[in-house]
């Protein structure tokens, strides 16, 4: 097995084409105001888990959920060593926190992230 720890899905991100709409759904889903409000990004942080809006999806069209790891340049390493795919190399997103996906054999999208240590 491996030394890198998975700390679960802790993080699901939905591409939307109208974030006024989906921020009035998503507000009311989840009972509470966005703790993130800008226009590229509209975050939620409820019951240990951080609901993202992303306009325009970032490329994606349906939502994708992100396992936390501690650390992602090993763990794309290890899924591609599986038959796992890079859809997108793993990139910086502000504060030292990185994002990457891949693509399993049926072509469903994981998200990995790494926050800094």
């Amino acid at each position: 097995m491996t030394d890198i720890e998975n700390l679960g899905i802790k993080t699901v991100l939905h591409p939307v084409s109208d974030v006024a709409k989906a921020k009035a759904v998503y507000t009311a889903l989840l009972g509470i105001e966005p703790q993130t409000d800008s226009a590229y990004y509209v975050g939620y942080d409820v019951a240990g888990q951080h609901i993202g809006l992303v306009p325009g999806g970032a490329g994606e069209t349906v939502p994708v959920s992100y396992w936390h790891v501690t650390d992602i340049a090993g763990k794309i390493a290890e899924v591609t060593a599986a038959g796992g795919t890079v859809k997108q190399e793993a990139r910086d997103v502000g504060h030292g926190r990185l994002v990457a996906t891949v693509t399993d054999a049926d072509g469903n999208v994981l998200g990995l992230l790494q926050d800094p240590q």
